[in-house]
């Protein structure tokens, strides 16, 4: 789920680094992207929600601890 997780962020956003930690369905989120910038925390969280939105309904991501940040 770990390699799934950072594909999907990935493939949305293209610019970004991606550090997944976690197992099971628990899971910390770590993504820097330039298309944070000018975003608050709230509206990066969002994004990141509805990229994985599919895998939280299934329950296979029950847990999803998200640190979001631009790169510069």
């Amino acid at each position: 789920m770990e390699e799934i997780i950072k594909k999907e962020i990935i493939n949305q956003l293209v610019d970004s680094e991606v550090l997944v930690e976690g197992g099971e369905s628990k899971f910390t989120v770590h993504v820097k992207s330039d298309s944070f910038l000018g975003k608050t925390i709230i509206e990066q969280h969002k994004m990141i929600y509805a990229i994985l939105n599919k895998y939280i309904e299934t329950g296979e991501i029950h847990a999803l601890t998200l640190k979001t940040k631009p790169k510069t």
